[in-house]
């Protein structure tokens, strides 16, 4: 693609940092559409536009998509506990059926829609899940990966019936530097970086440098195949590997493997808390299922169309430690 104008949703969030900063090192403008209270830190400095709405508001898209070479649709709701399924219903699927209906009433002539491995299922076997291993609506545990799933089956259906031209890409488990808020598996780096995550429950996760994920998303603007999907992942890691690995790094001791059915009814009060106080739990039901699948991955597609390559895990983990105590947030 020549160097155009790309519209960038979920600019502010943690991939969408990495996904500006990329898209510039590309030659292309960026038009980021932002909330107009929507902090702005990890993208100060860059020259970037800003579009004011949201994914959810017709009038605003309209207006951001003038003129755009291309569109990155990367804005989602990304928690593992929700009050509410439904608010993350109406952002995950409703925002995503929005932005490409404004896209193809626009006429934009590519689209990169950001899903997630979390619309694929585990294999049985261990062995890591392909593109060809879609998962139903249905078989997916708890609203994130429900509603993450749902919205890709909406794009696939624009793509066949409408002719939208989008490319899906699905990352794995992005970590790395400006993850602010954290995401679920940042927080579980965070506090065993300070050591204070005395234990965990094992399971075991594909990891990917966020720098190198954005890489992959840009590509797909060139080089995705339209209405396919395209595993954007690093290597598979158990959980207790991450951790000992962050506990010799950061001089801590090693955390102690937990069973997960007794976990249970203490995830039930976690959640529960987490009614009342407005707080993320750090122990959920949910995240106790998924931890008993091993989410790996292969992204041997998205090497031989996108050209996309993955450093090291543990580089991710040490940037985002390195970027936590930049910001400060190892001493909070």
């Amino acid at each position: 693609m020549r160097p155009t104008t790309i519209l960038l949703t979920g600019a502010t969030g943690f991939l969408g940092a990495s996904l500006a900063r990329e898209l510039l090192a590309q030659g292309h403008a960026v038009r980021a559409l932002v909330r107009p209270k929507a902090t702005r830190e990890t993208l100060a400095g860059l020259d970037i536009s800003y579009a004011l709405g949201t994914i959810t508001d017709a009038p605003s898209l309209r207006h951001a998509m003038e003129g755009v070479g291309g569109v990155i649709h990367a804005a989602a709701d990304y928690r593992i506990f929700v009050p509410d399924p439904e608010r993350m219903r109406a952002t995950n699927v409703g925002g995503t059926e929005a932005v490409m209906m404004a896209a193809l009433a626009a006429g934009v002539p590519r689209i990169v829609h950001v899903s997630s491995v979390a619309t694929l299922k585990p294999r049985a076997d261990g062995a890591p899940a392909t593109e060809e291993d879609p998962a139903a609506v249905e078989e997916a545990i708890g609203p994130y990966k429900a509603s993450k799933t749902e919205s890709e089956r909406v794009v696939e259906a624009l793509v066949r019936r409408e002719g939208l031209p989008a490319v899906i890409v699905n990352p794995s488990t992005p970590i790395g530097p400006y993850d602010g808020r954290p995401t679920p598996t940042g927080r579980i780096i965070l506090e065993a970086a300070r050591g204070k995550m005395p234990a965990y429950v094992e399971t075991g996760l594909n990891l990917v440098h966020v720098v190198d994920c954005a890489a992959g998303c840009v590509a797909a603007l060139d080089h995705g195949t339209i209405g396919e999907r395209h595993i954007l992942g690093g290597q598979d890691v158990t959980l207790a590997h991450m951790l000992d690995f962050i506990a010799a790094e950061c001089g801590h001791r090693a955390p102690f493997r937990l069973p997960r059915a007794p976990l249970f009814p203490l995830a039930w009060i976690s959640e529960a808390v987490a009614r009342v106080t407005g707080k993320e739990p750090m122990l959920t039901r949910d995240g106790l299922r998924m931890a008993g699948h091993h989410m790996f991955f292969s992204a041997e597609k998205a090497k031989r169309v996108l050209g996309f390559t993955a450093r090291p895990w543990q580089e991710g983990v040490l940037d985002a430690i390195a970027w936590f105590k930049q910001a400060g947030m190892l001493r909070r």
